[in-house]
């Protein structure tokens, strides 16, 4: 800009790109200011959902002050009817694109170990096998979802997060702690998460490859082309890694190998909006020690297909929101791994349809949501079920699936949303009817309430009651040293809340307190003066939790807008008391397995302009105990891990390192299953607009 000190009217001074440096402001002095990317950037995230359509670089000042723009506005979950994070009565947690992309992760599973009060119980790596359980809960109590589809496998939660999606193709995660059953329906007893993928809002391709310790190697990619109202995407992704470990007879015992691909759609023109998705996941892998101590060399192989169409109306004062799904899970598993004729294997292939009519509508005295779901769970296994009428011959074998049950979930849910200035309040209730072992019809109430002091401040209270129908393993796995009772009744969980949340650009924190009720918990136990030793899946008659949580962050770049070295600094606690205590004599696998205490803190900091760095740690307490190889019941160790990243940034380019227990920690998040040390990886990414 020139500066002509003839004129008396100065030169307008325009800012394309707002640094939010300290000395800015003096620069203007006495000159006509005009902010244009500022204007921009209000008038483009006036739609509700903001940040959920847009393609954002990850170290861009201007994007960051775009996604705290928005934040508030973006729908969330936490309530049948739809609300903005800002009128949400109940909190939810979000993990956004900007955090999966700075994160030393591989997988879902590793991204929600930062989540406070998640219990992430790995038994391998790279989302080899992970069980999540939420606030003391386990992985069997939550419901895993796909762009809000229910993707849970009523066999087992073992291979639950089985994605047919990359990290790459991920917009956010949502984590909705405690009873869902209003929002998700049944098994999401103590909390449920959704898995959002992108959208872009225009053409692009991206790839990226990694490479590691343990023979550790990855490559993927995804294509999204835009055209007018349509938009198609196609991601997919290959992985393998010999493992970290080997059996007794040397042989690999935690390797690897597994794919990924996805296919999602939209049509989006002026009355409705219609989004179809299908995806495959198929994965081998050594299973070491992970069901028996008494055999290393286990060994499973999975395979899940997804779809779902989905579509939504844009009524401005009525919407309807049906949705259509089936999604199919088949696992072999080998308790002597390629030795069919010592033990034979287990085959297992599920069927899962659903059909969900969801409406809201807003009128005078708020948002109402009414909704029915339909969802039919069909098994037919070599162990699992009742006696087939006719067998179903296995594919690729000379065996038959000789097993099988099939049972229906009808669900219908009211809801009502009074949304004021300050005041929120989401009440309502799902009735749920199960064709399994007669259940009744049962109704599950709950009721949310925010109120926020000024634009900063937010106070909330909840109850919330649900349910969790159990698994066809906890029915009818009676094999292997197992004894499974088919009249297990549903487990029934009521939770009390409260909680305060504090929001700023550069400072925010919550904290809150929570009590669990439940009853009919099902567990695994065993008896050790019994003659036979044998686990028995059992309803335990009641378990208490007491639990509370916080977490703070600060964003230093704001806080001193001088320096450009720290980013933000995120620090979480959890803490949780079960009043169910182990019986003298009898050992439990999992239920009284809980995280006491979680610390999590993760530093993002910027090196150099382009260079970023990312520091993370991780300390857990474990409720219980195990027992080993040798027969002896241990207590599980407490454990702290650090893991890192160092990432360079250009616009379109990605280039990192980054490593997993940084400092070689031997831990155990199940007994006998060791996890691995050290882990370093190499990658990189790239990004083309098309």
């Amino acid at each position: 800009m020139q500066y002509n000190s003839i004129q008396v009217k100065r030169d307008r001074l325009k800012f394309k790109h707002f640094q939010r440096k300290g000395y800015s402001l003096f620069c203007t002095l006495g000159r006509e200011v005009l902010i244009c990317t500022l204007s921009v950037a209000t008038l483009s995230n006036a739609k509700a959902n903001g940040i959920s359509v847009k393609n954002m670089p990850n170290d861009s000042t201007t994007n960051m002050l775009k996604t705290e723009i928005t934040l508030e506005n973006v729908e969330v979950t936490g309530s049948r009817a739809p609300l903005s994070i800002r009128q949400a009565a109940r909190m939810v947690t979000v993990l956004d694109r900007e955090q999966i992309a700075a994160a030393p992760v591989q997988s879902v599973n590793d991204l929600l170990k930062y989540a406070v009060s998640v219990d992430v119980r790995q038994r391998g790596p790279i989302g080899a096998q992970t069980d999540v359980g939420i606030r003391g809960g386990f992985s069997e109590q939550v419901t895993i979802l796909l762009n809000g589809i229910n993707i849970c496998d009523p066999q087992t939660a073992h291979n639950a997060f089985d994605f047919p999606v990359d990290l790459s193709d991920i917009e956010r995660i949502e984590v909705l702690k405690g009873p869902a059953g209003r929002t998700y329906g049944t098994s999401s007893l103590v909390g449920a998460i959704n898995i959002v993928t992108k959208n872009p809002s225009h053409s692009s391709a991206d790839f990226h490859a990694e490479a590691g310790s343990f023979g550790y190697a990855t490559v993927g990619g995804r294509v999204n082309l835009r055209q007018d109202r349509w938009n198609n995407q196609v991601s997919g992704s290959y992985i393998r890694s010999d493992g970290y470990s080997r059996s007794k007879a040397g042989h690999l015992n935690a390797d690897y190998e597994g794919g990924k691909a996805f296919y999602q759609g939209l049509y989006d023109q002026d009355a409705v909006v219609l989004k179809w998705h299908a995806g495959l996941s198929t994965k081998g892998f050594g299973s070491n020690t992970f069901y028996s101590p008494k055999f290393d060399e286990q060994y499973e192989r999975t395979t899940k297909f997804y779809t779902a169409l989905q579509a939504e109306t844009k009524n401005s004062w009525f919407h309807f929101r049906p949705s259509v799904y089936w999604n199919r899970s088949q696992d072999r598993f080998e308790l002597i791994r390629g030795s069919e004729t010592v033990v034979p294997f287990n085959y297992h292939r599920t069927d899962v349809f659903g059909l969900n009519l969801n409406t809201y509508f807003d009128w005078a005295l708020g948002r109402t949501a009414i909704a029915a779901e339909f969802r039919n769970e069909d098994i037919i296994s070599g162990n699992l079920g009742e006696p087939l009428n006719k067998k179903v011959h296995i594919h690729d074998t000379d065996r038959n699936y000789e097993y099988g049950l099939n049972r229906s979930n009808l669900s219908l849910v009211l809801e009502h949303n009074v949304i004021l200035k300050r005041f929120t309040l989401s009440a309502g209730f799902i009735g749920v009817k199960n064709t399994w072992n007669e259940m009744p019809f049962t109704l599950y109430p709950g009721i949310d309430v925010s109120y926020r002091f000024g634009e900063n401040l937010k106070v909330y209270a909840s109850y919330n009651a649900s349910l969790r129908m159990p698994s066809f393993t906890e029915l009818y796995y009676s094999v292997g040293g197992h004894k499974a009772d088919k009249y297990l009744k549903p487990e029934e969980l009521q939770a009390v809340e409260a909680g305060v949340k504090y929001l700023t650009p550069a400072f925010s924190t919550t904290a809150s307190l929570f009590y669990h009720r439940c009853r009919n918990m099902i567990d695994w136990i065993m008896r050790s003066h019994s003659e036979d030793e044998v686990w028995e899946s059992v309803n335990h008659t009641r378990v208490n939790s007491l639990g509370f949580e916080t977490d703070v962050m600060l964003d230093f770049q704001r806080i001193f807008p001088a320096q450009r070295y720290l980013g933000k600094l995120n620090v979480g606690y959890s803490y949780i008391d079960e009043d169910k205590h182990e019986i003298m004599g009898i050992k439990s696998r999992s239920a009284l397995e809980y995280l006491r205490h979680k610390l999590v803190a993760t530093l993002q900091t910027n090196i150099t302009k382009k260079l970023s760095f990312w520091l993370s740690y991780r300390f857990q307490d474990r409720a219980g105990t195990y027992q080993d190889a040798n027969g002896e019941v241990q207590d599980y160790s407490p454990y702290s891990l650090f893991d890192a990243r160092l990432s360079w940034n250009e616009p379109m380019t990605t280039f990192y390192v980054e490593a997993n227990n940084l400092f070689d920690a031997d831990y155990v998040d199940y007994g006998n299953v060791p996890q691995p040390g050290t882990w370093i990886m190499v990658g990189a990414k790239w990004h083309i607009n098309l």
